[in-house]
């Protein structure tokens, strides 16, 4: 995990190189500084020889400590150069296989440099489906003058690129926007996409010019100074009129496996590692899994020894708010004998650590969880843990938000027909007319957009009726925030087009024709909340301020192309015999709910969430955990 920067000259080279290389490193150093928080280990810079590209890396030393891992990585005939951010998860397995299939030396044990590896003999975009893990990367192949700018499937790792205000201007990247501002860079409110929403969807973003490399791309910054951005992955679900063959019990062996794997992966480290741990079934897996594997088959955690106990971090609230999990999180921690650090939080500590999460973030918050995970991501660093597992991810591939309720209510599974939802429409259509009631009624109490008042404007869409698209406004700041003169441009049908613009329309078409309408709710939330806010403010920025590399089994794409390709009916499954609707606490009273959960609790009573995932982990979990639905507010 690193933070990384790059200068690309425009043009044709001007005459003084010299003036020019001590220019451009100049700039790269000084946003490297900048970075810091994201690589405090060591820095490392390259220009090339008529100094029209510069790569700037801010280490942060978890896999092959030596000097080998000093980046930028270049390859063996001098020609290709990279910068990381991130981690290759299989890049042992791949490291054999480039020496033994096409003889590739490799300088040292850097994951990052298989990278130059697989570009070198497979090249763009070939290369994409050989890489397995959490990445941004910015490469220069000096044969072409190509320079490639590329982030892993689901975002999880930033980048970001725009041009300077200098004549001509030069092509910047960085992991974050606050890296340009050493490059000649004026940051500028872009009011109109804030309005919008175009400013937190798709490749846009809160200020004029700059742009995300998007999410499962690459770009391609030509020595002519074209620019092209490729899709190399996408999220495919199941199609909805294929019946299942599999049995239950199959699926669930299936998820387990894949699951098991992807922590495994995801504990290797020449540095120690840790866990992120709530009250909930998410994080309690990943504790639940590392323990085992640790423990009982002897995979080594990090470049720690089997007999220390695995160390798990978590918040605990000072008043008896309603998403205190701490006591939760401390029996789990106690059931898997794992040590708990806590970091208590109050009113106080939110307000005292509000301005910096917001800075590293670069992006509004759309609640104050931000906050709490900006503050809890200290405690790693304080105990000299540089990684740790998190549980995000998971609700977005196994459906466990409510609000997904009424989507996956809406027809039926046609690929488990022996269910009793498919088989009894009549119980299934009064359920979901009931669950989409609520949550607009939720939506219109909070003064959000209803976007059923877009039909007579944008004619017709099946997009339209996902209820899913109502969940999207939250992510958006209420107009009683803004100036009047900001107030006048905002547009619900401009926020409505914006979110419908970050679907891509061969996604829309399987979203018309192919898909179940749960199915195409998690796209849709996974193309909008996932990669631009959830990412964004309860991951990698709230984390790398401090120094820390978070590693997210749940978003590994083997297993979420695997759970993708099962049917809705065992992420989400009814239980007409479950009558207790909402939590309780150990005295058997019904535990204070937000008014969210309080108004889906009639419907919600009787679906079982991520209900392939309970039982996939039943094995690594209390009973208290694997009977627990998801609770408002809670740390992934």
């Amino acid at each position: 995990m690193c933070g990384i920067t790059a200068i690309v000259q425009s043009g044709s080279p001007q005459n003084d190189s010299l003036g020019r290389r001590a220019d451009v490193q100049s700039k790269l150093t000084r946003s490297l500084s900048i970075l810091q928080h994201r690589g405090p280990d060591a820095e490392g810079t390259w220009i090339n020889s008529d100094a029209t590209v510069g790569l700037g890396h801010a280490r942060l030393s978890i896999i092959d400590l030596s000097p080998t891992g000093l980046q930028p990585l270049h390859s063996e005939d001098e020609k290709i150069h990279v910068i990381v951010n991130g981690e290759i998860y299989d890049h042992v397995a791949i490291r054999g296989r480039c020496t033994a299939e096409f003889d590739y030396n490799f300088s040292g044990r850097s994951d990052s440099e298989v990278i130059l590896a697989l570009y070198q003999h497979h090249g763009a975009p070939e290369f994409f489906e050989h890489l397995r893990g959490e990445f941004a990367f910015v490469l220069y192949d000096e044969r072409s003058g190509d320079v490639i700018a590329a982030r892993d499937r689901f975002g999880i790792k930033p980048l970001f690129w725009t041009y300077s205000s200098g004549a001509p201007p030069n092509l910047l990247i960085a992991s974050e926007m606050k890296g340009f501002l050493p490059m000649e860079w004026k940051p500028e409110w872009d009011v109109d996409a804030i309005c919008s929403g175009a400013a937190v969807l798709g490749e846009g973003t809160l200020f004029k010019g700059v742009k995300k490399v998007l999410p499962g791309h690459w770009a391609r910054f030509g020595r002519d100074g074209s620019v092209t951005q490729h899709r190399y992955w996408d999220a495919e679900y199941a199609d909805k009129t294929v019946r299942e063959t599999r049995s239950m019990d199959e699926m669930v062996d299936g998820v387990r496996e894949r699951l098991v794997d992807a922590v495994r992966l995801r504990l290797q480290a020449d540095v120690p590692v840790g866990i992120y741990l709530s009250g909930g079934l998410d994080s309690s897996i990943v504790a639940g899994i590392t323990t085992q594997l640790v423990r009982e088959r002897g995979v080594k955690l990090g470049n720690q020894v089997i007999r220390d106990r695995i160390t798990c971090f978590s918040i605990s609230f000072t008043s008896d708010a309603e998403y205190n999990e701490y006591d939760i999180a401390e029996r789990t921690a106690e059931w898997l004998d794992l040590n708990i650090v806590k970091k208590i939080m109050d009113e106080e500590e939110l307000a005292k650590h509000f301005a910096d999460s917001v800075y590293h973030t670069e992006h509004h918050h759309f609640d104050m969880n931000s906050v709490g995970k900006y503050a809890l991501s200290e405690l790693p660093r304080q105990q000299g843990i540089p990684v740790v597992l998190t549980g995000e991810g998971a609700d977005e591939h196994f459906a466990g938000y409510p609000f997904l309720v009424s989507d996956f209510l809406r027809e039926p599974d046609e690929a488990l027909p022996s269910t009793e939802l498919a088989k009894d429409d009549e119980l299934r259509e009064a359920l979901y007319k009931s669950a989409a009631a609520q949550l607009r009624s939720m939506y219109k109490r909070m003064g959000m957009f209803d976007h059923s008042q877009t039909e007579e404007s944008t004619g017709f869409d099946p997009l339209e009726g996902l209820d899913v698209f109502l969940v999207q406004w939250r992510g958006f700041p209420s107009s009683d925030v803004f100036a009047p003169w900001v107030r006048d441009k905002q547009s619900a049908l401009g926020v409505y087009e914006a979110i419908l613009n970050s679907i891509p329309p061969d996604a829309r078409e399987k979203i018309r024709t192919r898909w179940h309408s749960l199915h195409s709710a998690l796209y849709v939330f996974l193309k909008t909340s996932l990669a631009n806010m959830v990412l964004t403010c309860l991951g990698d920025r709230s984390e790398m301020a401090h120094s820390i590399e978070a590693r997210l089994p749940f978003l590994d794409h083997e297993l979420a192309e695997y759970v993708n390709g099962l049917p809705p009916s065992v992420k989400m499954s009814y239980n007409p015999e479950n009558s207790t609707g909402v939590n309780h606490d150990e005295k058997g009273n019904i535990a204070p709910q937000s008014f969210f959960w309080e108004n889906m609790a009639a419907v919600r009573d009787r679906i079982i969430d991520k209900k392939v995932l309970r039982e996939a982990g039943r094995p690594f979990i209390t009973d208290e955990i694997y009977n627990r639905k998801k609770h408002p507010y809670s740390s992934p």
